[in-house]
């Protein structure tokens, strides 16, 4: 049975939704951007990462102050499969995370992550959000960070990325045409 027109085009625009929603998850991780990171997940979703296990809300709140420590984080996602059933789709995604992780000690660890996100995602209402999330661990890379201040680090290369109101990607939404 082939699709109509319609149908073709409401199964796109669903799949691009699911796209821009894992998207959103990156974003908001890497900029500590908790509106975002709640908007993708269901009141009553679940997220499982290591050996934490909560609801998606919990885990917001456990990122939120995680990154309040204002250490570099950049979620990359790529290879997205997306299998649609009505109005719930099995959704898996590559990630490659970048990230500085502090030591007890005091110092700084580089740590490359390399996983995948499986999800239940369920469309409710016309939105599509995240119902279970479970993050499959594939590969890690830790090696101590480089000496120096970020200055030092980035030397002439700058803007650099920062966190919600003051990276330039916000910056940008707050302009017309794009701010409300």
């Amino acid at each position: 049975m082939t699709e109509s027109g319609e149908d073709l085009l409401q199964t796109l625009l669903d799949r691009e939704a699911i796209r821009e929603l894992m998207y959103a998850y990156c974003r908001g991780i890497d900029r500590c951007d908790e509106a975002a990171l709640r908007s993708v997940y269901w009141p009553d979703a679940t997220h499982r990462q290591g050996a934490y296990s909560e609801s998606g809300s919990s885990f917001v709140d456990y990122a939120m102050k995680a990154r309040s420590n204002g250490l570099r984080m950049s979620h990359h996602v790529s290879n997205i499969s997306i299998v649609l059933k009505g109005k719930q789709a099995a959704v898996e995604g590559y990630f490659q995370a970048f990230q500085y992780d502090g030591t007890p000690q005091g110092g700084l660890l580089e740590t490359l992550l390399n996983g995948r996100y499986i999800n239940r995602v369920e469309n409710r209402g016309g939105e599509w959000r995240i119902a279970e999330r479970t993050l499959i661990y594939d590969w890690i890379k830790q090696t101590p960070a480089t000496d120096g201040n970020e200055s030092q680090r980035f030397g002439e290369r700058s803007p650099n990325g920062r966190m919600k109101p003051d990276d330039a990607w916000y910056k940008l939404l707050g302009q017309a045409p794009f701010s409300s």
